[in-house]
């Protein structure tokens, strides 16, 4: 499917605290498209999930190593970005990375190249705060996010999987 043109320019900058009842509301978007991709696996949003989202994005700003960015137009915000530059992940056999946790575009402004460009300038954020690899998950099933990760460079180095406990193998 072919990018459409951006109908009006987008900036992106660092989110301010004012964003947060948006991005609240984006990501409690992000958490029902995840729990619609595999409801057993993902938890389901609550009444109260965009105002913790929220109130957990607005913590992050402060933080010297994480990267809180927002696309806008002239008619408002259009997605978010959330990134981290980590140390050492021993769970995850990781070493130091720029790791992207989130990365939302509004569904009515996909496939605009809005996800393109939040994704660029958040890893342009983590190499200017050092980091030399950049990582990030993905659902499985979300084929347009595998797709947008591959063509700007992303490979598959894992795969999770997951069974339920009651189910028989």
């Amino acid at each position: 499917m072919a990018t459409k043109p951006v109908e009006h320019a987008v900036r992106i900058r660092p989110a301010t605290s004012g964003d947060m009842d948006i991005l609240g509301g984006f990501g409690a978007l992000l958490v029902a498209l995840h729990h619609e991709l595999d409801a057993k696996r993902f938890i389901e949003a609550a009444k109260s999930t965009p105002l913790r989202y929220g109130q957990f994005l607005k913590s992050q700003l402060a933080e010297p190593d994480v990267i809180v960015i927002v696309a806008e137009d002239e008619n408002g915000l259009l997605g978010y970005a959330y990134a981290a530059s980590e140390g050492f992940d021993y769970m995850s056999l990781r070493g130091p990375a720029g790791v992207i946790h989130d990365l939302f575009v509004d569904p009515g402004r996909r496939r605009e190249g809005v996800g393109r460009m939040l994704l660029e300038a958040a890893m342009a954020g983590l190499k200017s705060l050092g980091a030399e690899r950049f990582v990030l998950s993905t659902a499985y099933r979300n084929e347009t996010a595998r797709s947008l990760f591959a063509a700007m460079g992303f490979r598959p180095t894992m795969v999770e999987m997951t069974r339920e406990a009651d189910e028989e193998g």
